[in-house]
């Protein structure tokens, strides 16, 4: 997979430099490159306890987008996946330490151990205050006896940033870190893995699986699980954490691997509100991407229970951008709509014959979906098959409150359901279909002449025209054919729907953006939606 890079050798640099400049003058590094790379902050004067801590690229904005007031006084850096060497973390200890002494906040892997842990004694030899305390918050395999350190190591960097700038001393900045590490639990589920600059991807979870318990540096989960949706993961995870964690209020950190969306991780944040460790989540960090793995398109959960003597610290402010705060997890807060906005609802009426006709229209609809949504892909967002399915179950669902029996409500009805219920361009343009045939048929006016009274209006505000290659290409000709039958009118349709892939310049909706070359060959999926809705009616 092509990645916004140029030499693989400088990523980590190339990197940490287009940090420190965007940072407004915050960030400085240390002499040194390429082998000592040490981010630090621009206004350390050494006279507070220092925190030190870092590990291999690859997980950004940890570490070096926490350093700042508040968090980490220095990060060091590695190649991506791989521990800095031991006389790089010996010169960011030296380049910050003071009388107040030095914390290093160290994950749980071998070689951060070993490199860490040998800087710690020489900078001790130097006659430096230095401690190291180890995070090893994974939970993804019990039995281990050194657990992983993941993205629960941002909650010992929070309470021990904040301490630390208040004044604490080094004993208690490291008392402080022992006890979150005793109580922090995180587990990560992902779709995908990683993609590691320069090398192949490793394509080991199959469509249709989640894996759950897997590593920051790609490493395999304890299991493969099957995907259904975000509600059935979240509740594997959740199901994970339940036993390691005391019936407290804890604070979650709600953690995106690298390539959730910001829309999957608001989602899967109203999942975990949902799930069943909820009852014990009184705080959140995130959804953000804090701790990541590459473009891993997964996320984590982190949870630790919180003292009352830890929300300040947890809830302080601090320097960093990249932290998102924690906040108290609250109820989704409803306003009333204004006046004037709140539907007035027709009066419901029955008549099977109606029903029955409108749920075989909604059926054809959503049984579509998924060659709409192909055909959408290949000339415009790849929804059409979605929108309209979503229009048709919503539709289905309303036939209850309905004014069935009254035709002239009934076009009305269907209209502002859809403005409603159904997104995008075409929502509001079929509500304006079905809204000015209502107008039409309170007129008198034969029920061809009021759809096509409707389609008049819908293009006037809408502007399509046939031959831009919309819907109304289908639409219009099968409108005109209808007074013949429902099979002319479905012939009509589809030779419409036919015509619109020679069509190589739409001049309406997503399409007017699509290359020629794109375009050519490919029915327009409205166009296609109507046809087979004709089709269908008719066979």
């Amino acid at each position: 997979m092509a990645q916004f890079i140029n030499k693989k050798e400088n990523i980590v640099t190339e990197a940490i430099d287009g940090l420190i400049q965007t940072s407004g003058g915050t960030l400085s590094r240390l002499d040194g490159y390429p082998h000592i790379r040490v981010v630090v902050r621009s206004d350390w004067n050494k006279s507070k306890v220092a925190l030190v801590s870092g590990g291999g690229s690859g997980h950004e904005p940890a570490h070096a987008g926490f350093v700042g007031k508040g968090l980490l006084t220095a990060a060091v850096c590695g190649d991506v996946f791989a521990s800095p060497s031991v006389d790089a973390v010996l010169a960011g200890i030296l380049a910050v330490t003071g009388s107040a002494g030095c914390l290093l906040i160290v994950k749980n892997y071998t070689g951060d151990r070993l490199n860490f842990g040998l800087a710690v004694e020489r900078a001790r030899a130097f006659g430096l205050k230095v401690n190291m305390v180890i995070v090893d918050d994974d939970v993804a395999l019990p039995e281990l006896p050194q657990p992983r350190g993941v993205a629960g190591t941002l909650f010992v960097h929070k309470i021990t940033g904040a301490m630390a700038e208040a004044g604490a001393t080094l004993d208690e900045v490291t008392r402080a870190a022992e006890k979150v590490i005793s109580g922090t639990k995180s587990l990560g589920m992902s779709l995908d893995t990683c993609t590691v600059p320069g090398s192949p991807k490793e394509d080991r979870i199959a469509v249709g699986k989640a894996e759950l318990g897997l590593g920051i540096h790609g490493e395999a989960g304890v299991e493969q699980i099957d995907y259904v949706n975000v509600a059935n993961a979240v509740a594997a995870v959740a199901e994970k954490l339940a036993p390691v964690m005391d019936n407290k209020p804890h604070v979650v950190l709600l953690n995106n691997l690298g390539g959730a969306s910001v829309l999957e991780m608001s989602i899967i944040a109203y999942e975990l509100t949902k799930s069943s460790i909820s009852k014990n989540l009184k705080f959140i960090v995130g959804p953000a991407a804090m701790m990541t793995s590459l473009d891993m398109r997964g996320f984590s959960v982190s949870v630790y229970a919180l003292g009352e003597d830890e929300v300040e610290y947890m809830q302080k402010s601090c320097g960093p951008a990249a932290w998102p705060g924690c906040v108290d997890i609250t109820p989704v807060s409803i306003v009333e709509l204004p006046d004037g906005l709140t539907p007035i609802r027709p009066v419901p009426s029955e008549h099977q014959a109606t029903a029955d006709f409108l749920t075989k229209c909604c059926d054809i609809l959503i049984s579509a979906e998924v060659d709409l949504n192909a055909l959408d892909a290949k000339s415009g967002d790849g929804d059409t098959g979605s929108t309209l399915a979503g229009a048709g179950r919503a539709m289905i669902g309303a036939l209850d409150r309905l004014p069935l029996a009254d035709h002239t409500q009934l076009y009305r009805a269907i209209g502002q359901e859809l403005s409603q219920t159904m997104g995008g361009s075409s929502g509001v343009l079929l509500a304006i279909f079905f809204t000015a045939a209502g107008d039409a048929a309170s007129s008198g006016l034969p029920m061809v002449e009021v759809l096509k009274a409707g389609l008049s209006r819908m293009q006037e505000i809408g502007g399509a025209q046939v031959g831009d290659r919309t819907m109304v290409d289908a639409l219009k000709p099968a409108l005109d054919a209808l007074e013949s039958g429902l099979k002319p009118a479905a012939d009509a349709a589809r030779k419409g729907a036919i015509h619109t892939s020679t069509i190589v310049k739409a001049k309406a909706g997503r399409a007017s953006y699509i290359s020629a070359e794109q375009l050519e060959g490919h029915i327009d999926p409205g166009a296609e939606a109507v046809a087979r809705l004709f089709e269908q009616l008719s066979a």
